[in-house]
């Protein structure tokens, strides 16, 4: 009987050594933190406006040569009709295209968000490796990401603070 209990103490205690530790973070909270984000994001935002700002101006061109034509349908000539239908359908292929170019899924503005954000993301997702690994951590979520769903996390096992602290930062607790 005493062997069976010892047996059963080992096997308790032994499966508590091999627990797996969790923590969770929120790098949403986390790049509220960071100036380097909130440039980076403030200069795509200009960047964004700047080239919406042209292509809604090509657009509005367009506009105008389509109602111009409209207005003066009556007075020209086949040829003439043709050219002008033309030169809006060319002028229309173009500003579709630049719309494309800036705003498509392998556009410049695609490009430039990878650009300014890649680093930021690269050194807070080593920030997060060095806690988990200073922690002893076997696992950590991230809670803003939609592809993970968690429906309770104790703050207790939050550990954005510590990767604030870790990448040079002073974490604030009004934000949140």
């Amino acid at each position: 009987m005493k062997k069976y209990i010892l047996i059963c103490i080992l096997l308790f205690t032994g499966m508590g050594a091999f627990a797996q530790k969790f923590a969770y973070v929120d790098t949403e909270y986390i790049l509220k933190h960071l100036p380097d984000y909130k440039s980076s994001l403030n200069q795509l935002n200009v960047l964004s406006q700047q080239w919406q700002r042209q292509v809604d101006n090509n657009f509005t061109e367009i506009d105008k040569m389509y109602k111009a034509y409209q207005a003066d349908q009556v007075l020209l000539t086949d040829d003439m009709r043709k050219r002008r239908e033309n030169d809006i359908i060319e002028k229309e292929k173009q500003a579709k295209e630049f719309q494309r170019k800036i705003f498509g899924p392998e556009g410049e503005l695609f490009q430039a968000r990878a650009k300014l954000l890649r680093p930021i993301q690269d050194g807070v997702t080593k920030a997060v490796a060095e806690v988990a690994k200073a922690k002893l951590l076997d696992f950590i979520f991230d809670k803003s990401s939609e592809a993970t769903m968690m429906i309770y996390a104790s703050s207790g096992y939050d550990v954005s603070n510590d990767v604030i602290k870790r990448l040079g930062y002073k974490p604030d607790s009004t934000i949140k």
